[in-house]
């Protein structure tokens, strides 16, 4: 006979079977039949100190690992506090479990203390979600959450748990195979349009691959260097899409879009075949759509059927999982005669190269990550927080291997990579985690520096420090005539505050400076904060000013 359990313990087995280790979460009212349940379950729980650092932490994980974080949070407020941290999962394709507490069946819709909406209140923003009333129904929604989460297009996915639920009887049991009713995942590609999209490819001259966020969701990176490589196919890339093809290998162009290297930007204006995998052409790609891409034809390879013409009209769409696609391509003839068009692109990266002015005195952001590529070898795990920091690390480290770059794309929610790099050190804890932040963002999540000392996270971040909320100081100064209204903020000394939590706290206003407590940070065994104080002007560039094209960057600002 099955063991008669309580429903909290029931949840705790089916978690260890669906293979997970580690939570993060929260404690509240409505969860403590789970917490009691925690307290002698072999499931590691890190204790955040909010949770929406604990949401993005999960989302650090997930991006680090490829396997679903899971996220625990009590009723009411302690629900409506995942909420950004859902939707920018659900905008980036994490795969998340979000588990929330609720309070006992018979008070659902009387507005009780701590109640809140949370089905309907994230039903846009998740994948799925479900509300278990009847505990029988718990083995079965675990499967099926799990099986949502991970599969197609991933996403989180929310499970509301009334407290009478998880604290009355239930039966332990073994979890079913997963059978999500009207859930279908996309099958392989029709061999018939693959040979028509390999004829394509062919006939090119100016062929670009455009690579996003699906290419590392569907692991198929290594598929898509191989085709790359035997095809001779320039790439470019998504902010999303960085480390799914290695920087430095000559056919990588660079990453493309509004903060896009100029060689990219030209290259997707120019070509006559535009090959765009796992990726939704969002705005921040195709800028004015009208003058996106106006000479290629266009091949769209992506798992989700709602993105295939959602923004760009194309004329090859193939709903299908992209390593499938590209494997099935590497069957088959796909080599242009494309010399020429590779030559041009190497001449247009010499002739508007990435760079930067120097600083003549003080300190470059632009150089801090130079500084810090070259002392990690360009091997750490990188997450950043949202601004001009995160395009200055996009541009200036060396991205080579998937899951090694986490940033919050669609959303940009400030306040994600410090509790992301935290989790990302508690899936990855002999690799090298390196949070870059903003002196604005970093103070959002700040009360994680309690969660990263608590747990020994040697996780490293650099604030870079310029007074501002620093990409809307840049726009301020661009299109509004420098008129800083509310973008200069201040901050606390950083060096007392890390010291104040039991952290190492450093600080560099010049290069030499920064190039030593680097060195000093990553010889530390436990969490640093490096701040560097740089210069409180300097701007991302190259730009594509809102409402123009791809083809109309700004390559160094001007005074008129």
């Amino acid at each position: 006979m099955p063991k008669v359990s309580l429903g909290a313990e029931l949840l705790c087995d089916l978690l260890i079977q669906a293979g997970v280790d580690t939570i993060f979460g929260y404690p509240g009212g409505a969860v403590l039949p789970i917490y009691d349940a925690l307290f002698d379950a072999p499931l590691r729980h890190i204790l955040t100190r909010h949770e929406q650092g604990a949401i993005h932490a999960a989302q650090g994980f997930s991006r680090a690992t490829g396997r679903p974080g899971v996220v625990l949070a009590t009723s009411g407020p302690g629900a409506t506090n995942l909420v950004t941290g859902i939707t920018d999962a659900f905008m980036d394709s994490t795969p998340v479990i979000i588990l929330t507490g609720q309070v006992a069946s018979e008070k659902i819709g009387s507005d009780a203390f701590q109640e809140a909406d949370i089905i309907g209140i994230t039903l846009p923003i998740t994948k799925h979600n479900y509300q278990v009333r009847n505990i029988a129904d718990l083995p079965q929604v675990i499967a099926d959450a799990f099986h949502i989460a991970t599969t197609g297009r991933p996403g989180p996915v929310l499970i509301d748990l009334p407290k009478d639920m998880m604290s009355g009887p239930a039966q332990r049991c073994q979890m079913p195979e997963p059978a999500p009713r009207g859930y279908r995942v996309p099958k392989a590609p029709d061999p018939v349009v693959l040979e028509q999209v390999a004829a394509e490819i062919k006939r090119a001259k100016r062929p670009l691959l455009y690579i996003g966020g699906g290419i590392i969701s569907s692991k198929s990176s290594e598929d898509l260097r191989e085709f790359a490589r035997r095809n001779q196919i320039p790439v470019t890339s998504t902010l999303l899409g960085l480390g799914a093809y290695p920087a430095g290998d000559d056919l990588f162009v660079g990453m493309l879009g509004m903060h896009g290297i100029y060689a990219a930007n030209r290259a997707i204006t120019e070509c006559d075949v535009l090959i765009a995998l796992g990726v939704r052409f969002d705005d921040r790609v195709t800028g004015k759509l009208e003058r996106f891409s106006p000479h290629s034809k266009k091949i769209h390879v992506d798992i989700d059927p709602a993105e295939i013409n959602k923004n760009v009209p194309v004329m090859w769409p193939v709903v299908a999982d992209v390593g499938m696609t590209l494997r099935g391509l590497l069957a088959l003839d796909c080599v242009p005669d494309a010399e020429a068009w590779r030559r041009q692109i190497a001449g247009w990266h010499e002739e508007w190269p990435l760079s930067y002015r120097p600083a003549q005195d003080g300190l470059k952001p632009q150089r801090v990550v130079e500084l810090l590529a070259e002392a990690t070898k360009g091997q750490a795990i990188v997450t950043t927080e949202v601004g001009q920091h995160q395009m200055w690390a996009a541009l200036f480290y060396p991205f080579t291997r998937p899951r090694q770059w986490i940033t919050s794309g669609g959303l940009g929610t400030m306040g994600f990579g410090f509790p992301a790099a935290m989790g990302a050190q508690v899936a990855m804890p002999e690799q090298t985690v390196v949070c870059i932040a903003g002196d604005a963002s970093f103070q959002m999540n700040v009360q994680e520096l309690q969660t990263i000392v608590e747990n020994k996270l040697p996780v490293k971040v650099a604030i870079l420090n310029n007074g501002f909320l620093g990409m809307v100081r840049q726009w301020q100064q661009f299109f509004h005539e420098r008129r800083y209204a509310e973008s200069r903020i201040g901050s606390p000394d950083y060096v007392k505050l890390a010291d104040a939590y039991g952290a190492l706290g450093l600080r560099a206003a010049n290069a030499h400076e920064a190039e030593a407590i680097i060195e000093q940070a990553l010889r530390h065994d436990g969490p640093v904060i490096m701040e560097f104080l740089v210069h409180e002007e300097e701007n991302v560039f190259p730009m594509v000013p809102p409402g123009a094209g791809t083809d109309q960057m700004t390559l160094e600002w001007e005074e008129a």
